[in-house]
């Protein structure tokens, strides 16, 4: 296929419960077996130990050739002497016969996009700077910067990759051309001359809301590669401004004369509203915005026939952040603008506009799939996935009759399957890592709120339940707040989940208001009501599994990171009935947050206004706001140099605990942001919780650091395994 773009991310507030990359670990050939063929309970319970999680391999962004007959996907690996999550791509055909890594080297390699007649493939790969033309190998050419993602290309029957950019601030994401003969995308390229000169003459400073660089739209020829020329590649050409628009996405017209692409006033998150569908053509030339107004709009897609646009669309909602995201057309010359999933209710991924029509991804609860809409009917159906429930990463070939996606269903591991003639194959095998393990049993359980609304949830479960024991509850908190769990089978990240169940407890992981998949209303429902609402919908679950009998009240605690980590706070503050509570980058006030956080606009459209005109919704639901009732002790971490929620929020809190002589302990991760994206950090997070649950829930013996003697809580690693 020749589309690419990178995934798409309208909810700022990024949701950290799920996958984080992992490790590879080796794998026989895949066989094209029934997609339901995965892990089995086991007599004995044996459990993943963090060190044994975080090197578990995760397979993501599979695309499909142009014919359909074979797939490049994403998998990633643990590199614990350079300490980085490292990603590969590897190759396979599409019935599952043949599968073999397709790149090499220390750093990551991944968003791959086939050629349009399918004999090369482009892909992004974390290079030193060098020379564009040179090889991709180790210590080719001159090095002229530290790494960054640059855009290579390889034969799909295999070779040598050659490096086509070196571009300083590196690529976010790139399009093949339909004719071949050029690839554009998407990189910063250098500061606009008015601040080089400035740095010059008055040393290098940076001035908030003003000194940001525009991400802009290139292109490059790339013709001369494919016929084997090895002489000097052309130079890559800007289409847009360096003080311009800052490009976010884009897609060619299906004769590569022009390309669409969607563009923001700056490339500050707090612009994502100002969005709007431009267009150019390749040769150059003046840029024509197609949309005007009433957005945010985004993702750009050419209907076969060029004369028209898809895009995605806020339609002027207010409250985007949480609004569903639509699906619309547009004249390719611009005009009135006609919404196509008006009544769709959940977020809806625009995807590709192909002869069969026009394909987008959404959740349904906990499920997820492909739509398809017919754009002369209007009519939108869902795409049979086999047994995948659970179903994402999507990739097309070229006449729309084959699909590549990442499946599961409950209690699956995911896995990269391809579907073709009513027939689902799987293509990768990351279930075999599980084999001698015993994950614990995922079930969706529902409560009522106490304002009626339906919350569900997934519990897991020992495989020898008993329902008459009682058992310690361990509360999982996702992100979000629009994000969501399942309930398939993931590599433990943050918190030892599997863990916690083999050494006897049960764990919740809610999906409280403002979740995905539940519809417009639901995610609404947090509205001017965020940690409140959410408190209860979590404290309704624990309920629910206390009538059932199945729960010892004594031994319950919570924790989660980034918005789980905000509600984990809030029950520090708010509630007794929390033995321990365990909270990571989340919000302690609202005030700190919103004049710290990269993302103001997150906080203005959940709270309904600024801390200056309405301090009471900001003190209300801030968990410092009631901090001298706490007495749950208490785990932080966080991230120094976290932009979306400052580190100041995580001080703020312990040092309140502690002036309320309140247990308190926390951890700083230095160098990090957001993300805690290191394997022996990673590890560290996981284990801190192992040993914080174990006293207080567990009855564990309590460690001021973490024993390296210690099998769960090991810091020394192996190399990587082979």
């Amino acid at each position: 296929m020749r589309k690419h773009s990178g995934p798409a991310n309208r909810n700022l507030f990024l949701q950290i419960a799920g996958p984080l990359a992992a490790g590879l670990m080796t794998v026989g050939a895949a066989l094209a077996m029934p997609v339901a063929a995965q892990v089995t309970a086991q007599p004995a319970a044996k459990f993943a130990t963090p060190r044994q999680a975080i090197a578990m391999a995760t397979v993501s962004n599979p695309r499909l050739s142009p014919d359909g007959r074979r797939v490049v996907y994403e998998q990633t690996r643990t590199d614990w002497q350079g300490n980085v999550f490292a990603t590969d791509l590897w190759l396979a055909d599409s019935l599952g016969n043949a599968r073999q890594r397709l790149t090499q080297g220390s750093g990551s390699a991944g968003d791959a996009a086939w050629s349009p007649d399918g004999r090369w493939i482009a892909f992004l790969a974390e290079r030193p700077g060098v020379s564009a033309g040179a090889p991709a190998a180790a210590g080719s050419g001159p090095v002229t910067g530290p790494a960054s993602r640059q855009l290579l290309l390889i034969p799909a029957s295999g070779g040598e990759a050659v490096v086509i950019t070196n571009m300083a601030g590196g690529i976010s994401s790139f399009e093949w051309a339909p004719d071949g003969n050029s690839i554009a995308f998407l990189a910063a390229g250098e500061r606009p001359a008015r601040l080089r000169d400035r740095d010059k003459a008055l040393g290098s400073y940076r001035i908030i809301r003003s000194d940001r660089v525009p991400v802009r739209l290139w292109l490059i020829g790339v013709d001369m590669v494919l016929a084997g020329n090895t002489g000097p590649l052309p130079k890559a050409r800007a289409l847009t401004a360096d003080d311009g628009r800052s490009v976010t996405a884009l897609d060619f017209a299906p004769d590569s004369a022009s390309i669409a692409f969607a563009a923001q006033l700056d490339p500050d998150p707090v612009s994502s509203g100002t969005s709007e569908i431009f267009r150019v053509a390749v040769g150059g030339g003046p840029i024509r915005q197609i949309t005007d107004g009433r957005g945010p709009h985004g993702s750009p897609r050419f209907s076969p026939d060029g004369r028209s646009i898809a895009f995605a669309t806020s339609a002027g909602a207010a409250n985007y952040f949480f609004a569903n995201r639509l699906i619309a057309r547009i004249s390719a010359d611009g005009g009135p603008i006609e919404i196509l999933t008006r009544s769709f209710d959940e977020d809806a991924q625009l995807l590709d506009w192909q002869a069969d029509g026009i394909k987008f991804a959404a959740r349904a609860r906990t499920q997820s799939g492909l739509w398809r809409i017919d754009p002369t009917s209007g009519a939108i159906g869902r795409v049979d996935a086999g047994d995948s429930s659970i179903a994402g990463g999507f990739s097309f070939s070229a006449d729309g009759q084959a699909a590549a996606f990442v499946g599961s269903a409950a209690n699956q591991v995911p896995e990269v399957i391809v579907a073709s003639g009513g027939l689902h194959r799987r293509i990768t095998d990351m279930a075999a890592q599980w084999q001698g393990l015993t994950p614990a049993r995922r079930e969706l359980v529902s409560w009522s709120a106490t304002d009626g609304a339906r919350i569900e949830g997934v519990l897991y479960k020992p495989a020898d339940f008993d329902p008459g024991r009682r058992y310690p509850l361990l509360v999982v908190i996702h992100g979000g707040p629009t994000g969501i769990d399942v309930p398939d089978i993931r590599p433990d990240r943050y918190y030892p989940v599997e863990q916690f169940v083999a050494r006897g407890a049960l764990v919740l992981r809610p999906n409280y208001r403002g979740s995905a998949g539940y519809g417009a209303k639901f995610r609404a429902l947090n509205y001017r009501n965020l940690g409140v609402g959410d408190y209860a919908d979590v404290i309704g679950g624990v309920d629910m599994l206390l009538r059932q009998g199945h729960i010892d009240a004594g031994k319950v605690g919570a924790m989660g990171w980034s918005q789980g980590g905000y509600i984990s706070a809030f029950i520090t503050t708010n509630s007794t009935r929390f033995k321990a509570v365990s909270v990571g980058a989340g919000i302690s006030d609202w005030m700190t947050y919103y004049a710290n956080t990269d993302i103001t606009n997150f906080t203005r459209q959940y709270l309904g206004a600024t801390p200056w005109r309405d301090p009471q919704i900001y003190a209300r639901t801030s968990p410092i706001s009631n901090v001298t009732k706490a007495q749950t002790p208490t785990l932080i971490q966080h991230g120094s140099d976290d932009p979306r929620v400052p580190i100041a929020n995580a001080y703020e809190l312990r040092l309140a605990l502690e002036d309320q002589g309140v247990p308190v302990k926390m951890v700083v991760y230095d160098g990090f942001g957001h993300a805690i994206n290191k394997p022996r950090q990673a590890l560290a997070v996981l284990a801190e919780n192992q040993a914080w649950f174990g006293q207080y829930i567990f009855g564990d013996k309590p460690i001021s650091d973490l024993n390296p003697a210690d099998d769960g809580l090991k810091l020394e690693t192996p190399a990587d395994p082979k």
